[in-house]
């Protein structure tokens, strides 16, 4: 059931629990999104708004064997995969967050890469990870800075609001990514290496 209005206002500032493998488990793909918009807020489930195109992306790149819906988002573990947002605070618009709110987030990301040790972080949206992180010259694509133990990649912020990146051509960026990520998990090096590809 879709959230009503009252619903979205409700869902503002609440938090989003991240999706994660237990401790120790492998994670090949942290996914970080921005913050949680209020459909997602309400729903509880990340990249939720009908026409964010995050989980056709993560299909038809290959990453899942099928199209999630986001109330599946339980099942990305499985694929060694996971979500988190930079800053964990729910808006309507990301412009809504502040500088220190996203500096704060990223203090955050580093914390949670280092205590999950993904093969490779892929944030997505290059405008929150330049302010978040201090790289204004950052771009779309593999990084040549590591992010703690893991790779760093930064991919287009999936929104449907982000018309400059259609489905096709968002859906080819996710496949480099899952390209790499499983070049890392070929070689055996995905734990013991993870700055080598990716």
């Amino acid at each position: 059931m879709r959230p009503t209005k009252a619903d979205l206002e409700a869902a503002r500032d609440r938090l989003i629990p991240d999706v994660l493998p237990p401790d120790g488990e492998p994670l090949r793909v942290l996914f970080s999104g921005i913050n949680p918009g209020l459909y997602s807020a309400a729903t509880g489930h990340h990249f939720a708004r009908p026409g964010n195109r995050f989980w056709p992306a993560l299909h038809r790149s290959g990453f899942t064997d099928r199209l999630l819906h986001p109330s599946e988002q339980h099942l990305l573990p499985a694929y060694g995969l996971g979500i988190t947002n930079i800053a964990p605070r729910a808006t309507a618009r990301a412009d809504e967050l502040t500088d220190e709110e996203l500096r704060e987030g990223g203090r955050r990301l580093t914390a949670l890469v280092e205590r999950h040790r993904p093969a490779c972080l892929a944030v997505c949206g290059v405008t929150a990870y330049r302010t978040a992180f201090g790289r204004p010259r950052a771009g779309i694509g593999p990084q040549d800075e590591t992010f703690g133990p893991a790779k760093l990649w930064i991919l287009p912020n999936p929104s449907g609001l982000n018309a400059s990146w259609q489905l096709d051509r968002l859906a080819a960026e996710f496949a480099r990514l899952r390209e790499a990520a499983d070049a890392v998990r070929t070689s055996g090096r995905a734990r013991r290496s993870p700055r080598t590809s990716c």
